[in-house]
């Protein structure tokens, strides 16, 4: 069962995702060959570990608080705030707050 959202259709993404304690949600918004677009939803203390990707990602806070490390180097975001991740460079995220956030990959 794919849970992909129904195209046409007006999207409110920070009420999409329910928080689950201690715990991680994420919904695949959209996928295709261009990239793909992921809601998620992380409880307080929640994070993904240092990794990399092979292309820019953008990350938009739409609720709560994260901080967000690019290369070591630590930023907090906050409601409404967005960075875009470079490609191949090692990032991680932990949930300072519950926070949801639109995760935005494109090919390239």
């Amino acid at each position: 069962m794919s849970n992909m959202f129904e195209k046409g259709k007006t999207l409110e993404f920070a009420s999409l995702a329910d928080y689950s304690e201690g715990g991680i949600v994420s919904k695949q918004v959209l996928k295709n060959e261009a990239g793909n677009i992921t809601l998620f939803a992380f409880d307080k203390g929640q994070g993904l570990s240092e990794h990399t990707a092979p292309f820019d990602a953008m990350v938009q806070i739409l609720d709560g608080e994260a901080e967000i490390r690019i290369g070591g180097n630590p930023s907090v975001l906050r409601k409404g705030e967005a960075v875009i991740l470079p490609a191949n460079i090692p990032h991680a995220l932990h949930a300072t707050e519950k926070f949801k956030m639109l995760l935005t990959m494109i090919k390239g």
